[in-house]
């Protein structure tokens, strides 16, 4: 029988990341939604859960890139049951930007920002007034790697952003005590990979985790108050002190002026006059 955690739903839940965090849910006691466009392997997902857990499962087959289908799960999340939104559905599109076809990228660009963020939008109210429950946002250590993309630049921008995007709705929903955990994986064998046309076996298999160990770390993570967890990060202090660099550039990244080595003007474009240095 369930153990009265609420309902979580999970988008793409057929297979790797989605299933798993399917898996450790129920195991959680919680009820499930189970989101993808495969209704078979939901099903089959459904019938061991079920068996394994008592939880109730919900299949709710949906094409994410159909807006229909999109406004079926928001609706879905409207629910005053639902404790949990795992926005794990992504895709990745492989090659230099200049190669890329642009209807693929766009469809990726769609399904990693847009929709996620539809979704954590439609849930967001509902987990605010009832002041309880998790947004859980699967982004990528790409979203932090800057000049040196994995994949391809749209998907590290892709996945940038919703860090971004989770970083900010936790500070907006944190007095309402909702969390947001962005979880960002580093290599994890999934079929994104064959998907987006790369080989994971032909990557050092020191750097490829497992999919189980990386959504066991993330809920680790949660558990232990992080909001955004790198399952293979050793040292939670390394993340830290790159938030603490990040946050040292605030106080100069706005002021009336450009910076002096710009060659700053005056508000009447005249040069201003250079302030002499000071020698002990």
């Amino acid at each position: 029988m369930s153990k009265g955690q609420g309902t979580a739903l999970v988008t793409g839940a057929s297979a790797g990341i989605g299933a798993v965090y399917a898996d450790r849910l129920a195991h959680r006691g919680y009820d499930l939604i189970l989101v993808a466009r495969d209704v078979a392997k939901l099903n089959a997902l459904a019938t061991r859960l079920i068996g394994e857990t008592g939880v109730k499962v919900e299949v709710l087959r949906a094409d994410l890139s159909n807006v229909d289908d999109i406004r079926k799960v928001e609706a879905r999340l409207h629910a005053d049951d639902i404790t949990v939104l795992v926005n794990n559905a992504g895709v990745a599109v492989a090659g230099p930007t200049v190669e890329m076809d642009p209807e693929r990228l766009e469809a990726m660009i769609q399904l990693n920002v847009v929709v996620a963020t539809r979704l954590a939008r439609a849930v967001a109210p509902g987990l605010a007034q009832r002041r309880r429950g998790d947004i859980i946002n699967i982004a990528s250590v790409v979203a932090i790697r800057g000049d040196q993309p994995a994949i391809s630049v749209g998907y590290g921008a892709s996945k940038a952003y919703l860090l971004a995007f989770s970083e900010g709705l936790d500070s907006e929903l944190a007095p309402y005590g909702v969390r947001v955990q962005a979880v960002l994986p580093g290599v994890t064998r999934t079929e994104l990979w064959e998907k987006g046309g790369l080989d994971i076996n032909a990557l050092p298999q020191d750097i490829v985790m497992e999919t189980g160990d990386m959504v066991d770390a993330a809920f680790a993570g949660l558990d232990q108050g992080e909001r955004v967890t790198i399952p293979a990060l050793p040292d939670i202090s390394d993340w830290i002190a790159f938030k603490t660099a990040r946050a040292a550039l605030l106080p100069n990244i706005s002021h009336r002026l450009p910076a002096e080595r710009y060659g700053r003007r005056s508000t009447d474009g005249s040069p201003l006059p250079r302030v002499p240095e000071h020698h002990g």
